[in-house]
């Protein structure tokens, strides 16, 4: 099982794979891990070294989880892939979410700079479906949309 989650900031990723790593004892890799400079934020990794990262990862574990919401990182794990799932659960769900999300130790040094950090967040999210980058709706949907293997889009987070 290789199992590929993508949405939003909010949308239940981290949740589902965290669920789905510990009932089926898969490897799981948050995409936020490799993608950031450890201890700064939001400064990101070179490119090369950000997917140079996931292949170790995907070669090293025969079955595996992997979550985030990088569309350039989803396609690259996509022809690895045994599953797609799609977190879609809308604006609100993912802005209520990130609202009570609890403290990330992994992304951020306390609870005080992660709480800074969330007007900039919530902002991002809410401009999930306007944006075109690589985190946006419109990116998300096309690798969705031209994925030929299973895949769901999850409505709910």
């Amino acid at each position: 099982m290789r199992v590929l989650i993508f949405g939003n900031s909010g949308s239940g990723k981290s949740w589902r794979a965290r669920e789905l790593a510990v009932r089926h004892q898969l490897a799981h890799l948050d995409l936020d891990t490799i993608f950031f400079v450890p201890g700064l934020i939001a400064v990101a990794r070179p490119v090369d070294a950000v997917l140079a990262d996931l292949r170790a990862f995907i070669n090293a574990n025969p079955a595996w989880v992997i979550e985030g919401c990088y569309g350039n990182l989803v396609e690259a794990a996509l022809p690895c892939c045994s599953e797609l799932l799609f977190m879609n659960p809308g604006r609100d769900v993912c802005l209520a979410n990130n609202g009570r999300r609890p403290w990330e130790a992994h992304k951020y040094a306390s609870q005080a700079q992660q709480d800074s950090m969330l007007p900039l967040l919530l902002e991002w999210v809410a401009t999930y479906y306007e944006r075109s980058d690589i985190c946006s709706y419109a990116y998300h949907r096309a690798l969705f949309d031209a994925f030929g293997g299973p895949k769901r889009e999850i409505a709910s987070g």
